[in-house]
């Protein structure tokens, strides 16, 4: 597909090319950092900050590529940010996700979704499996334009991300978070070293899932239930 040329006098949408992580403070409980806060890392704790936002404050302004590997895949308007880099011919896009959870039922109807808008692009930089050594991926994190990276507990959901019924605010009826967290880094080392091994992951998990499917290897089974208890221990 040949690029759309832009207009001279179109506006600029947001990217990262100039992104602090100042630029994520408004998302804290606090609504800043302390002076002594390191200039390329921070931690966010899902339940206390807006860790929602800040995902889509970083994924929302992607404008050069994406490599993504997530295991907990369940939300919608997250997916609808992905799928707009997926279908942007200007903006490389790698996705892995976890062979165990896309089974689930959200994560089946974004991804039937994702085939229905576009099957033969997506695929051609989307893999659904596992680790090389056939346990689940478990990799909860992406490089956004190779500046800024984001890894931590928090799977793409509401309960993983924490929902919050009060815009910026934690609490209200309804309210429900996971004890998660999320880090944001714009170190180069860090960021270079992950996004190679998110690299690394997407291709073992081809290898892997072409494997599975030649019959030489079986699926990964699910997490198990914890015994005695009435909740699911697949979302880790």
């Amino acid at each position: 597909m040949a690029p759309t040329p832009r207009s001279a006098s179109q506006p600029r949408a947001p990217t990262l090319q100039t992104f602090d992580l100042l630029d994520l403070q408004v998302y804290t409980r606090e609504g800043s950092y302390s002076k002594n806060a390191s200039k390329d890392f921070h931690l966010f704790y899902v339940g206390r900050d807006d860790v929602h936002d800040i995902l889509k404050h970083i994924l929302s302004r992607v404008s050069v590529s994406l490599y993504l590997n997530m295991f907990g895949y369940d939300d919608d308007e997250l997916n609808d940010i992905v799928m707009e880099k997926v279908m942007d011919p200007h903006i490389t896009v790698l996705v892995t996700l976890d062979k165990s959870q896309a089974g689930g039922k959200h994560e089946k109807a974004l991804l039937d979704l994702d085939r229905a808008k576009s099957l033969e692009e997506f695929n051609t930089h989307f893999v659904i499996g596992s680790s090389a050594t056939h346990q689940i991926s478990h990799t909860k994190g992406f490089v956004a334009d190779g500046l800024v990276g984001a890894e931590g507990s928090t799977n793409w959901s509401a309960s993983g991300e924490g929902t919050f019924v009060v815009k910026g605010k934690a609490g209200g009826q309804g309210y429900k978070a996971q004890n998660n967290t999320q880090s944001v880094f714009t170190d180069p080392d860090t960021i270079h070293r992950f996004q190679a091994q998110l690299i690394a992951e997407h291709l073992s998990a081809q290898k892997v899932e072409a494997a599975r499917k030649a019959g030489k290897v079986p699926a990964p089974a699910p997490a198990p239930v914890a015994k005695g208890s009435k909740v699911v221990a697949k979302k880790r």
